[in-house]
């Protein structure tokens, strides 16, 4: 575990751009580590995106969100403009989304306030503009099942402010929901199970899967539901509660490794059935990115260059001379940000996560 970082208004301007960046990749790249059923992770890709998309795509968004001074909309559209050009695809409009504003409070050096307050000052000050340049880099990234919607509609020049647009789309949307409630499920459920994961013994990855699963659990996650439906997100809602349940059970979670072997078979066949079906819940794994940026900050994560032990070779080959590239670009990328902060390096890729169980939802049956 590394040492607390110091808080915004003990450091230079420099030296706080530089944790936030830092806070940046590391909350993408330990998300890609962890084994979070139907994403993009680095125990099995999937839906025709690779792990090195993802990494690029974190590699170019970090410098560009822990830019001083940028409007949040300003930074959302530059994000997804940047990510296009090394990724070619919507790889992370919804971690841009979350992350923008968190990285725009974690930036203000005027006052010694706890995150979430400096935060929601930055919600407060959303603007028109802001949701105009919002609304541009969501048409750039065209997210999948996006439709149309009879108020604030993004093909349509915004009329409210980017917090007001988001708030009235917060009852369809977890993302739109954290700017409606100063990021309530981050802070309050995905924060604290992370912590939980982590004080009974677990992992970084480890910790990671705990967040992404419980979300999973706790929510029907909103990218599955644009794209099939809510019935058919509800039912995977309902697969993923079960399947914790389950792994509660016994002591799988940074328990004993036999336990955790038998965690990691279920999660992974978890994960081989919903790419199967198409079904990616996206969402999840973006609040969960969200949630590991708090960590980092708080020092709570350590951070350290990709990949761990070079494990990364024996575990995904690169599949074109592109992927070798992006390999490449991101090893010297986080070997940059390791010398940087000088914090200790991640040693272990773990497949299973140990953590509090989230609430019982009221719709989920017994």
């Amino acid at each position: 575990m590394s040492t607390l970082l110091p808080t915004p208004g003990s450091i230079s301007g420099q030296d706080c751009r530089a944790l936030v960046e830092e806070a940046v990749f590391t909350a993408c790249r330990l998300e890609l580590m962890a084994l979070k059923p139907g994403n993009v992770h680095i125990h099995a890709e999937g839906h025709g995106m690779s792990v090195p998309q993802f990494l690029d795509s974190a590699a170019a968004i970090a410098p560009i969100l822990a830019t001083p001074g940028r409007r949040v909309g300003e930074a959302i559209l530059h994000a997804v403009e940047a990510t296009r050009t090394v990724a070619g695809c919507n790889t992370n409009l919804g971690i841009v989304l979350l992350l923008a504003p968190l990285a725009a409070a974690a930036l203000c050096r005027d006052k010694g306030e706890p995150l979430r307050m400096r935060l929601a000052r930055v919600l407060d000050t959303l603007s028109v503009i802001d949701a105009a340049d919002a609304f541009a880099a969501i048409r750039l990234a065209l997210p999948a099942g996006l439709g149309e919607t009879p108020q604030h509609d993004v093909a349509e020049a915004p009329r409210v402010d980017l917090r007001a647009a988001m708030a009235a789309a917060a009852d369809r949307d977890l993302i739109a929901r954290q700017y409606a409630t100063a990021f309530a499920d981050v802070f309050t459920f995905g924060v604290a199970r992370g912590r939980s994961a982590l004080r009974r013994g677990a992992g970084a990855a480890e910790a990671a899967s705990a967040i992404h699963l419980g979300f999973m659990a706790l929510h029907p996650d909103t990218h599955i539901a644009r794209k099939h439906g809510a019935a058919v997100a509800e039912r995977v809602r309902d697969q993923a509660f079960r399947l914790e349940r389950r792994l509660v059970v016994n002591p799988a979670f940074g328990g004993h490794s036999g336990h955790q072997a038998g965690a990691a078979r279920r999660l992974l066949a978890f994960d081989r059935a919903l790419k199967r079906r198409g079904l990616n819940p996206g969402t999840s794994a973006d609040l969960t990115v969200a949630c590991l940026f708090v960590l980092r900050l708080a020092g709570e994560l350590p951070a350290g260059p990709w990949p761990p032990g070079d494990n990364r070779r024996s575990l995904i080959k690169p599949t074109s001379v592109g992927d070798a590239q992006c390999l490449r670009s991101t090893r010297l990328w986080s070997a940059k940000l390791w010398w940087a902060t000088a914090t200790k390096s991640l040693t272990s890729i773990s497949s299973s996560v140990r953590a509090a169980v989230p609430p019982r939802p009221p719709s989920a049956r017994p």
